[in-house]
């Protein structure tokens, strides 16, 4: 019952946001369009076409988003590469926000010398450019792109860290974690059925914002052959593909870039909306 009074809190202010609902609705759409992108196109996403007569072809009803120069379907492979950015970012966002979540609790509800160890080592890799650690990784090891998931996923959560430990920190003096000590219940317990339910809520908005982070760092790393390799498509490969045509094929780059702008932006409304469902009083 107190789960569904929070929902019913959460969703009113929510839906009175039209640029929130907006947002979803963008999200769910590009979710299902590149979920089920061999729904929506007759191309496969990395069959060429003929290099006499199928190349830089432009936005036409057989091609809607032109073809590259390999005589690809920009379209196609702009839903496909919608798949693999989205997967990795989910992945990403799930695996970072777990980590981070974990940490802070600990920290946060341990305390004392234990908390200022693990401040510390959250610090030394906030400092470390973790940028250019992901790209020496993957340029040294040669690694595919699901790689990116736990390397991106390991080297991302500590922001995630900070945000929770300053909620265990201001949770645990409550009075209905005293009191849960006062009857008492083991750590575990408190943490588990207290704690981290209470904790969630900052943690859900940081997600929502990662997600477009996470999109805009894998589409970097795909445009400078680091991340996605070709031939399979991703929203940043696209736009390096198209790099060297963009006064005569603008299509090649254009639309994937729109594709990553209404993503982010999406997310970003989204986590706007769930803050103010989340943060009333804001």
């Amino acid at each position: 019952m107190a789960m569904a009074l929070g929902m019913g809190r959460i969703r009113s202010p929510f839906l009175q946001s039209k640029s929130s609902v907006v947002g979803l609705l963008c999200i769910g759409v590009l979710t299902l369009g590149s979920a089920f992108s061999s729904a929506f196109t007759k191309y496969d996403p990395n069959s060429q076409g003929d290099l006499l007569t199928a190349r830089y072809l432009s936005p036409s009803q057989d091609h809607p988003f032109g073809t590259d120069k390999l005589g690809r379907d920009v379209f196609s492979r702009v839903l496909h590469g919608g798949r693999i950015s989205l997967t990795i970012a989910f992945c990403v966002v799930i695996l970072s926000m777990t980590i981070g979540l974990i940490y802070g609790t600990v920290s946060g509800y341990a305390g004392g010398v234990i908390d200022s160890i693990m401040m510390r080592l959250l610090d030394f890799q906030l400092a470390f450019p973790s940028l250019f650690l992901t790209i020496t990784i993957i340029a040294v090891f040669q690694l595919n792109h699901w790689y990116l998931i736990p390397i991106l996923g390991l080297t991302g959560w500590m922001e995630t860290a900070r945000i929770v430990r300053a909620e265990v920190l201001s949770l645990k003096e409550r009075d209905f974690i005293l009191a849960a000590r006062g009857l008492g219940f083991g750590r575990s317990r408190i943490l588990i059925r207290h704690i981290v339910p209470n904790c969630l809520a900052p943690v859900i908005v940081a997600a929502t914002l990662k997600v477009g982070e996470v999109i805009l760092l894998e589409s970097a790393l795909s445009f400078l052959g680091i991340g996605v390799q070709p031939p399979t498509a991703s929203w940043g490969s696209i736009i390096n593909d198209g790099r060297d045509s963009l006064l005569r094929a603008w299509w090649i780059s254009t639309f994937p870039g729109i594709f990553i702008v209404l993503t982010v932006m999406s997310f970003n409304l989204i986590g706007d909306g769930l803050r103010a469902g989340l943060n009333p009083r804001d």
